[in-house]
C-alpha cells in the first residue's frame, strides 16, 4: 500500500520533477538520470513526510536540492548550447515554442540559487512558500527575484 501511494504521488507531481530536470540538465540522458535520482531521494524521504507543508512544496525542496547536489558532484563540465530547429512548425511539434526555449536558455545561465528561486516564482508560489522551501526571508526573496528578473531581461536582449 505504501508503495502504491508513492507511485501515485510521483505520477501526480511528475511535472514538477520534469521541470527541475529540464532546467538543470541539458540532454535527455542527464535529465532521465536526474529524474531517477530525484525519485529515489523522494522515496527515501517519503516515510518522514508529515504533511506540514504542501506536497508540491516538499517535492520542490527535494528536487531542487537533489539537482543542485548532483550538479556539484558531476562537476561544471555541462554547458548549454541552444539549438533551435530550422522552422517553427518543427519546434511546435515538439511541444515547445521558440520563446519557451529562449527563456530556458536564459534560465540555464543563472546560478543554482537563482534557478531555484525563479522556478518557484514561475510556478506561482507565494513569497512565503518560496521562503519556506529555500530557507530565506520573504523580503530577501522579493529582492532576489527582482534582481533575477532584471538579469533574465538582459540575457534575453542579448
Amino acid at each position: 500500500m505504501y508503495e502504491l501511494e508513492f507511485v501515485t504521488l510521483i505520477k501526480e507531481y511528475q511535472r514538477i520533477i520534469h521541470k527541475v530536470c529540464h532546467l538543470y540538465r541539458d540532454n535527455k540522458e542527464d535529465r532521465e538520470d536526474l529524474f531517477q535520482e530525484i525519485t529515489f531521494q523522494l522515496w527515501k524521504a517519503y516515510s518522514s513526510f508529515r504533511s506540514q507543508s504542501k506536497v508540491s512544496t516538499w517535492i520542490y525542496r527535494i528536487a531542487l536540492n537533489t539537482a543542485i547536489a548532483t550538479f556539484r558532484k558531476k562537476g561544471p563540465d555541462i554547458q548549454y548550447v541552444p539549438v533551435l530547429p530550422d522552422n517553427q512548425a518543427e519546434q511546435e511539434k515538439e511541444g515547445h515554442s521558440i520563446q519557451h526555449e529562449l527563456l530556458f536558455a536564459a534560465l540555464k545561465q543563472l546560478d543554482d540559487s537563482e534557478k531555484a528561486l525563479i522556478t518557484l516564482y514561475l510556478e506561482d508560489f507565494s513569497y512565503q512558500q518560496i521562503a519556506e522551501i529555500v530557507g530565506i526571508s520573504e523580503n530577501n526573496i522579493g529582492v532576489k527575484l527582482s534582481r533575477i528578473r532584471n538579469k533574465i531581461q538582459k540575457l534575453l536582449i542579448k
